[in-house]
């Protein structure tokens, strides 16, 4: 139960960053949808999602699994960018990145009062938490598994049919998503694993 305290609030808070990381890249693209609709904000409540948001990541935590959310995905109209598949792939992008980010600070701040002796348990427990879920978030959205983010960095990539047709798979992403879950989680937690030891590795060097 303690270990849910504190990893949920996190991960909540940490995808909505995911989300308004989107929105805002979206606007400075061009395309305003995202901040019309309020989603520019880290308030929770229009980002929460009762499914991905809570009851998926407290089953994640209380089954063992690799912890895993997700908020509201954010309202993007491609259309208004200047450059389509370019602009939502960097859309696509600044959901991970962020995450990267929140990962990169934590582990900073960590380090940063763990010298200087000021580090309490329970901010410990937080910002191990903060650095773990990050990672997880960042990995696991880079997959190039529709609807993922990762998905869509790929299909800028492709040839123009190809990636059109690759784009389509969304509508069959959350089947896709639930197979790679059921079906394929020894490889996905060796990738996991790998994700968190290599990459978070290079962030506590």
């Amino acid at each position: 139960m303690h270990e849910l305290l504190i990893f949920l609030p996190v991960l909540i808070f940490s995808v909505i960053v995911h989300e308004v990381a989107h929105g805002w890249t979206a606007l400075k693209l061009g395309d305003r949808t995202a901040w019309r609709e309020g989603r520019l904000t880290l308030d929770p409540r229009p980002h929460i999602d009762p499914f991905m948001s809570i009851l998926v990541p407290a089953l994640c935590l209380l089954s063992g699994a690799p912890v895993f959310g997700g908020a509201k995905p954010v309202p993007v109209n491609p259309w208004n960018f200047r450059r389509p598949s370019r602009d939502m792939a960097l859309v696509a992008a600044a959901g991970p990145a962020s995450n990267l980010l929140l990962a990169f600070a934590a582990a900073l701040i960590f380090q940063a009062l763990a010298t200087r002796g000021f580090l309490a348990s329970g901010l410990s427990d937080v910002l191990g938490a903060l650095f773990q879920v990050n990672l997880v978030l960042a990995a696991f959205n880079l997959l190039p598994i529709p609807p993922l983010d990762g998905s869509r960095v790929v299909a800028h990539f492709l040839p123009r049919e190809l990636g059109d047709r690759y784009r389509e798979l969304d509508r069959y992403g959350m089947v896709l998503l639930m197979v790679m879950l059921f079906f394929f989680r020894g490889p996905l937690g060796g990738y996991l694993s790998w994700f968190m030891s290599t990459v978070g590795g290079l962030m506590v060097s």
